[in-house]
């Protein structure tokens, strides 16, 4: 049976990996970042990631992709294991946009920013066999890499206001994510993870956003995406802590106060009154657990680089 011919590039585009997690956590010097995080989700599965502002997304995805120690619970990516073999995790993965980690550089035009990236990944990424190849056929190997990894990522560098000569700081923001998911993919990672995926993008731009991770989990690499609204379909993990402060706990302590001034009975009086405190003091604990976790993450991803 004929097979139709393969896009240039597919042959560098392995299988996705499997990603599970057990009550998964990370602590940085000031509190946890996240804790007990349970993941199962196949190979090309899209994973969302979401919670509040504080709670430990990027430093999840930063965690799940090796470049942060996890200090609690078990994970599994592919078939490495974490803490044990970052190494390797790290090697498998890709990170597109992630502020502070992995930033695209403004100065650069866009044909240059690809050319660096590619050179990076055949240099420290590829084989020692690869790098005694003819220079025709490195170079040959790396165009094809930047063509497959802009056509997964759905950028079209002739529709850029100077072509591949535009610099990147005048990308748009959907260009510019299109392109941090093209770098990542250069070098071939069997997990993509993006970060603020849908941030400050329009309505319809974050639907071809999504799209565009969507083709890029369904051609086989899992995608991990943190992001403000999951889209239909992906597997959603929330970094949010069961036993966090939530508006209704107010509400609650302003009830229990109410009943108390209505009471007449001395013993009713006191029972409300301890009532009262109990309900302050656990909203004090919740109070000191949310603070923990917002200023735990901060302190996590700048040990990133560390791991």
């Amino acid at each position: 049976m004929n097979q139709s011919p393969r896009p240039a590039g597919e042959a560098h585009s392995p299988p996705g990996a499997a990603v599970m997690t057990q009550g998964l956590g990370v602590r940085g010097p000031r509190g946890w970042a996240f804790s007990d995080i349970n993941i199962t989700a196949a190979p090309g599965a899209l994973i969302a990631v979401v919670g509040p502002s504080g709670t430990g997304r990027t430093c999840l995805l930063l965690a799940l992709t090796g470049r942060m120690r996890i200090t609690a619970g078990l994970a599994e990516v592919g078939e490495y294991r974490l803490p044990r073999q970052m190494t390797a995790v790290r090697r498998s993965t890709g990170l597109g946009p992630v502020p502070g980690v992995s930033d695209l550089e403004p100065a650069l035009t866009v044909a240059e920013q690809l050319r660096e990236r590619a050179l990076l990944a055949r240099r420290f990424g590829g084989s020692l066999r690869g790098l005694l190849r003819p220079r025709a056929e490195r170079a040959a190997d790396s165009r094809a890499r930047i063509d497959n990894a802009l056509s997964r990522a759905g950028l079209d560098l002739d529709t850029l206001p100077k072509g591949p000569r535009t610099a990147v700081r005048d990308l748009e923001r959907l260009e510019a994510l299109r392109l941090s998911v093209a770098l990542a993919l250069i070098g071939c990672p069997r997990l993509l993870a993006v970060d603020d995926a849908d941030l400050k993008l329009s309505a319809a731009d974050q639907a071809r956003a999504w799209s565009m991770l969507r083709g890029i989990a369904d051609g086989g690499t899992t995608v991990l995406a943190v992001c403000s609204e999951p889209p239909q379909g992906a597997v959603v993990v929330t970094t949010r802590r069961a036993d966090r402060p939530r508006e209704a706990s107010g509400l609650n302590a302003t009830s229990t106060t109410s009943a108390a001034s209505t009471t007449s009975g001395p013993g009713e009086l006191d029972g409300a009154r301890k009532s009262s405190q109990t309900s302050k003091t656990r909203k004090t604990r919740q109070d000191r657990t949310a603070h923990e976790h917002e200023e735990g993450a901060p302190d996590a991803i700048a040990e990133a680089g560390r791991a």
